[in-house]
């Protein structure tokens, strides 16, 4: 996910499982997703329209619940002259807490951390969350290029989104009947035609690629051997080129070979993400076993760290499932903060000052915590999925939470 922050993107992902576990009792929660270049007074429109149309619903209850629902997010509206760089999400509803009569309006308005594409208005029992959970599996950015003499594609991968950059063709002749001479010097021409048609393709690859600044990777694919003598060649800028992961043999060019290329290489692409994270965990471990190595790892000694701004890299495992609960005595005043899980709660604490009965004043999921205290100091922060066994291996033998260190402390 281009330009995300890990803290950025473990809200966005909190944030959604949130949503996701809210239900209405009717199809009464409002779901509106807005482009970045769509009029906001255009939807303030729609909405009305659809206030309109919420007088035929049946149940008297949902037809209320559902027009509050769009008069609060027509409320919202007037915030935004227009909508944010990414499109703006407004999810509102009357969530019941219990039994009928329970219910609670809910709002929620944020910009998502990827370009909404399409103006969605959407009225169910849940909210429509299908777009954003693609948005999570937005990992990195790949330039495809897919070509023969013929044709070219060029193309942008971003998570599951396919963006077609350029389509060019040739006009480089095909087989002839002339003999002699004229066959070579038809070979010459076509030779000269096919030499002119790459350094085309990789003008064009230069434009669409070099101004993507967190590009991972290229793949070129087609059928025959272009593919490879373009890449052999002086056709494409040194950064683009150094940075072509495979090549792939494909049956079509255009949009087909495109997806083509995505299927063949989709296992390099998947791996390249999975070594990345397998190695910085292989980094900690060989720290680890060092006699003057620089890591740290459990709550305590990574926090601690933490505040001496001693952490070059913080490893957090997605599963960590402890929350950072402070204390307060509320006859003395003494706070202090304890770590349990998130299943947990603080039973009744004594003031170790005064022997007052202690108050839980406040409550941080330690991922949350980590990862302001890493930004505050400049450490890098990469959170570790539990798919490969370096993976598990952070997360059982070392809580999940882990860190390179910039000196030893």
């Amino acid at each position: 996910m281009a330009e995300v922050s890990s803290k950025e993107l473990y809200e966005f992902k909190r944030t959604i499982e949130e949503l996701a576990d809210k239900k209405g009792r009717g199809t009464e929660l409002v779901s509106v997703y807005i482009p970045p270049d769509k009029q906001v007074s255009d939807v303030v429109k729609h909405m009305r329209e659809e206030l309109s149309q919420s007088a035929n619903i049946k149940s008297k209850q949902t037809k209320k619940n559902v027009q509050s629902a769009i008069e609060v997010i027509v409320q919202k509206l007037k915030l935004f002259p227009k909508p944010p760089e990414h499109g703006l999400l407004l999810f509102v509803g009357m969530i019941p807490k219990g039994g009928p009569g329970t219910e609670k309006m809910e709002t929620y308005v944020f910009e998502p951390p990827e370009v909404i594409q399409t103006y969605t208005y959407h009225c169910n029992s849940e909210f429509y969350l299908e777009p954003l959970q693609d948005m999570l599996d937005v990992k990195e950015t790949y330039g495809l290029a897919v070509l023969d003499r013929k044709e070219a594609t060029i193309a942008v991968l971003r998570g599951k989104r396919i963006d077609i950059v350029k389509t060019l063709t040739s006009g480089v002749p095909g087989k002839h009947k002339a003999g002699g001479q004229s066959q070579r010097r038809f070979d010459r021409l076509i030779d000269l035609a096919a030499h002119e048609f790459l350094k085309r393709i990789g003008h064009h690859i230069n434009d669409a690629f070099l101004p993507i600044p967190d590009l991972k990777g290229v793949v070129l694919g087609g059928p025959g051997h272009t593919k490879e003598e373009f890449l052999e060649g002086d056709y494409m800028h040194y950064e683009i080129k150094n940075k072509v992961i495979t090549t792939v043999d494909t049956s079509y060019t255009g949009e087909f070979g495109i997806r083509e290329v995505i299927d063949k290489s989709m296992d390099v692409l998947n791996e390249m993400d999975i070594m990345r994270e397998k190695k910085l965990v292989q980094r900690f471990l060989k720290e680890l076993i060092n006699e003057d190595g620089l890591s740290s790892y459990g709550e305590k000694d990574v926090r601690r760290n933490l505040e001496m701004g001693a952490v070059e890299v913080l490893l957090l495992s997605e599963d960590v499932s402890y929350k950072r609960e402070t204390c307060e005595c509320p006859a003395c005043a003494y706070t202090e903060g304890k770590t349990i899980k998130k299943s947990e709660e603080i039973g009744n604490e004594q003031c170790p000052q005064c022997g007052e009965i202690m108050k839980v004043v406040g409550s941080r999921d330690i991922i949350d915590e980590f990862v302001d205290m890493a930004e505050e100091v400049g450490s890098d922060i990469e959170i570790i999925s539990t798919e490969t066994e370096e993976g598990m291996q952070l997360l059982r033998a070392f809580g999940g939470i882990a860190a390179i260190l910039r000196y030893r402390t």
